[in-house]
């Protein structure tokens, strides 16, 4: 099986990249799911059912997200609507707790096989995850539970520590047939079969305006690195840096590849 997986992507300039690569990258790759980290996709900070439907309307089969999510659930009075509804393939972290709506993992039917996808949420130097439980001991408890049902397992770890990722990494090689890295939108160059052929990387990278800030405005940033105040980061204009990765995945799990992708979207 090949799984095409992008990484966060950011506003309106990552989503209308996502349409513009999507049919592109079928025909040259021909995957057979295609997954994304859609946190970021409605103005940078967050998702909306009208920027989720965008992103389904494209191609994407699921999607994934992290903290913007939890801050967006704890600051609403009323829970959204498409987190509790079951038919919407969207999967928020799943060690946060168990009465937050939504759900932590998805299972998807692909031809013959099965196919669950987990979401997961950092502890280290990361916000709004306050009231989340360990990553390591929540997925210990997934897959007993879950792990024997299916063919192929894929966790995306919204994660800020390179060290945290790769711990979970070698924790989970061999019980996973990929453990893909979001959250930090810069794509990292380690990415490997894993001795237990898990397939491996710390971050995916984002989809979002090459010449920014982790897809924000590159000049408020720097703003605030000069002055120490906090201020609204906009999404730019411009061409986008479209980051993914390909996996092909054996019959019985095992990751046989994982190829970093990426293109520039005008």
């Amino acid at each position: 099986m090949k799984i095409i997986f992008f990484g966060d992507i950011v506003g309106q300039p990552g989503r209308e990249a996502i349409k513009k690569i999507v049919p592109r990258w079928q025909k040259r790759y021909q995957p057979d799911l295609l997954v994304a980290n859609g946190e970021n996709i409605a103005h940078g900070s967050g998702i909306t059912e009208k920027t989720l439907q965008e992103l389904l309307s494209a191609g994407v089969d699921i999607i994934t997200s992290g903290d913007h999510i939890l801050k967006q659930i704890n600051s609403q009075k009323k829970p959204f609507a498409f987190l509790k509804d079951k038919k919407m393939p969207i999967i928020r972290p799943a060690n946060c707790p168990t009465k937050m709506p939504g759900r932590g993992y998805l299972l998807k039917e692909v031809g013959t096989k099965k196919v669950l996808i987990i979401n997961l949420i950092g502890l280290d130097f990361i916000s709004h995850n306050e009231n989340c439980s360990n990553p390591f001991k929540k997925i210990d408890r997934i897959l007993s539970k879950k792990g024997k049902e299916v063919d192929i397992i894929l966790i995306d770890f919204h994660a800020e520590t390179t060290a945290e990722k790769v711990c979970l990494g070698w924790y989970l090689d061999g019980r996973v047939s990929a453990v893909l890295g979001t959250h930090t939108h810069v794509p990292t160059a380690d990415e490997r079969i894993l001795p237990q052929k898990t397939a491996y990387i710390t971050d995916v990278g984002m989809v979002g305006v090459r010449d920014s800030s982790l897809g924000r405005d590159k000049e408020a940033a720097v703003k605030r690195f000069l002055t120490g105040i906090d201020s609204h980061l906009d999404v730019p204009e411009g061409p986008v840096e479209v980051n993914a990765v390909l996996l092909k995945i054996s019959r019985d799990g095992r990751a046989k590849k994982i190829q970093r992708l990426q293109e520039i979207v005008n």
